[in-house]
């Protein structure tokens, strides 16, 4: 447990054996699923947690509790490492309420197959309740990332429950940066819904706040200002920093000889930071982060049955589906008797907003060659003065 203010209490869950998040995302150390125990004249719950981590959460809640009950849940997400132990809290606890909007319970009943009858509070935009000291505020937040989410603000201590917002990969105490793992959690989690987080930020910019505490990740007190402005920075689709991604995929070998004299060309040249993912080996998700982080974007690949290698066609439609944009994009392909994968990899990339393609496009035509050498000069040239 722990000891977030006076009156509040995390009874979450430091998940240290989950390796796969939502059954795609790798996890190096674990996840934290929170909970939050608010101790007034009534009790709060604060979202319930994954069900795998269900035992050690009720052991937490019985802890803090002691002889109390719990009179309030506020249900600010459905997903179900939220919202997977409501009934069991139900069960516990027969007549606590259970306070949501009302797409809440229409998720409910999708979910459980069971009314909330009168135990619902159905909340609207800028409703109160008041605990005692104590009152919480509801704002919604459709779409971020589900379309029920609300995020509640408790007036006395200005503390922000964010749902999913604000959160990270991670356990709680994880030795790690919290930026990395917070940006790769918000670009493939909610990077789709820049649109959505940004209307949410607004309504966050009018509050007091002075500790955030998301469903994800460790508490947030101290220097505010600098999170927040990363997701300013990620939900308008802004680049984080000056550099070059390229995102290489190859099959024998030829087109990563190219990315890497890309690499030393764009280096040789002044460029402030240059990475190259491996598509065929790296996590996927980290190449779809570093994407987003960085002002320019390299495609170097493959042609593979009259279009691209899969690996990239695969890095690319997750660009795509987290609304890719406000970037310059060059391209280099490879194709030994016939080269499809650039018009491949353009075609992918269609209708994404605000996309600049480097005009010179490098094609190899099985190994690199002088000519090609020449070519990744220019296109370095291009891309630097873009």
């Amino acid at each position: 447990m722990e000891k977030i203010t006076e009156d509040i209490v995390n009874i979450g869950v430091n998940d240290r054996d989950i390796v796969l998040f939502e059954g795609q995302y790798e996890l190096e150390k674990g996840m934290a699923y929170n909970s939050y125990l608010i101790l007034d004249e009534q009790v709060v719950v604060m979202d319930t947690v994954d069900p795998r981590a269900e035992a050690e959460w009720m052991k937490n809640m019985e802890e803090a509790l002691g002889s109390r009950k719990v009179d309030y849940l506020v249900i600010q997400h459905m997903e179900p490492d939220h919202g997977g132990s409501i009934l069991q809290l139900v069960e516990r606890f027969p007549d606590m309420k259970l306070v949501g909007n009302a797409k809440t319970f229409q998720m409910f009943q999708q979910f459980f197959d069971v009314s909330p009858d009168d135990k619902a509070v159905v909340v609207k935009e800028g409703d109160t309740l008041s605990v005692g000291r104590h009152t919480l505020q509801f704002f919604m937040a459709p779409m971020v990332h589900w379309p029920e989410v609300m995020v509640t603000y408790e007036q006395s201590e200005k503390v922000l429950f964010s749902a999913d917002g604000f959160g990270k990969f991670g356990t709680r105490d994880a030795d790690e940066d919290w930026t990395c793992e917070a940006r790769r959690y918000y670009i493939n989690i909610c990077g789709k819904y820049g649109m959505q987080v940004q209307a949410l930020l607004k309504k966050a910019a009018a509050l007091d706040i002075n500790v955030i505490c998301p469903l994800h990740g460790p508490v947030l007190s101290e220097n505010l200002e600098y999170y927040i402005n990363k997701y300013q920075i990620w939900s308008s689709y802004e680049p984080e920093d000056e550099g070059v991604l390229i995102a290489c995929a190859s099959i024998y070998g030829h087109t990563m000889e190219a990315a890497e004299k890309m690499k030393a060309i764009l280096e040789q040249k002044g460029a402030k930071k240059v990475v190259i993912a491996d598509l065929t080996k790296d996590d996927l998700h980290e190449a779809v982060e570093d994407a987003f982080r960085y002002s320019h974007l390299v495609l170097a690949a493959a042609s593979y049955d009259a279009s691209v290698f899969p690996p990239m066609e695969d890095f690319l439609n997750r660009l795509k589906a987290k609304n890719y944009q406000k970037r310059t994009v060059g391209i280099i392909e490879n194709g030994s008797w016939a080269p499809t994968a650039a018009r491949s990899m353009k075609a992918i990339l269609e209708g994404a907003k605000a996309l600049t393609f480097a005009e010179t496009v490098v094609t190899i035509r099985s190994a690199v060659s002088a000519e090609n050498l020449s070519q990744l000069e220019t296109l370095a040239e291009e891309l630097l003065n873009t």
